[in-house]
């Protein structure tokens, strides 16, 4: 079967500081015609910082969205241009003040497919050494360390519900019982 969608109009509905909503017309592999939002994100990176103890270093904020406040790995937007291990690297200082000897890229998720074509690409932070966070004037963040089976716990028992420090956390685990080999990458 084809599934593929057709655009045959596209009307920007909203500009916004971090993403914009477009509202497609498409043509669906039966013939007819059916309306799409999509909200577009310029994309992002997630950081995960993994000690030598197997620690990971996460972030704790305010989300407006959830109303509540989220535990999640380090993660930000690219800027325009930027590529995705800058992105990591740059998020990691400011989030958490901690710089990394070395960045390993992991994978690239699409977050939510079904409205929007945001990409989270994911690193594993290693070799890291502490200092001074400098988050931007707008965001309020508290740095923590938790060992990864604590993590996994709190996945488990829905006090983690962020999607990418999930699959993160899931990464990590892999990364620190050896299943995941990033030394050669």
């Amino acid at each position: 079967m084809n599934y593929y969608e057709k655009t045959i109009d596209e009307k920007n509905i909203y500009r916004g500081n971090i993403i914009n909503v477009d509202m497609l017309t498409v043509t669906l592999p039966n013939g007819k015609t059916a309306t799409r939002d999509i909200v577009r994100h310029p994309g992002a990176a997630a950081v995960i910082p993994i000690n030598e103890n197997g620690e990971i270093y996460m972030v704790r904020q305010f989300r407006k969205p959830l109303d509540a406040v989220s535990l999640e790995i380090p993660a930000g937007k690219l800027d325009k241009g930027e590529e995705p291990a800058v992105c990591a690297g740059r998020e990691l200082k400011e989030e958490t003040g901690l710089t990394a000897e070395k960045l390993t890229y992991l994978i690239s998720v699409h977050s939510t497919p079904g409205f929007s074509d945001e990409v989270l690409h994911l690193f594993a932070a290693t070799g890291l050494k502490e200092g001074d966070s400098c988050a931007d004037e707008d965001e309020f963040i508290t740095t923590e360390k938790y060992h990864v089976d604590e993590l996994l716990r709190m996945v488990m028992e829905g006090k983690i519900t962020d999607a990418k420090s999930i699959i993160g956390i899931f990464l990590a685990d892999r990364i620190i019982s050896g299943k995941i080999d990033i030394r050669h990458k």
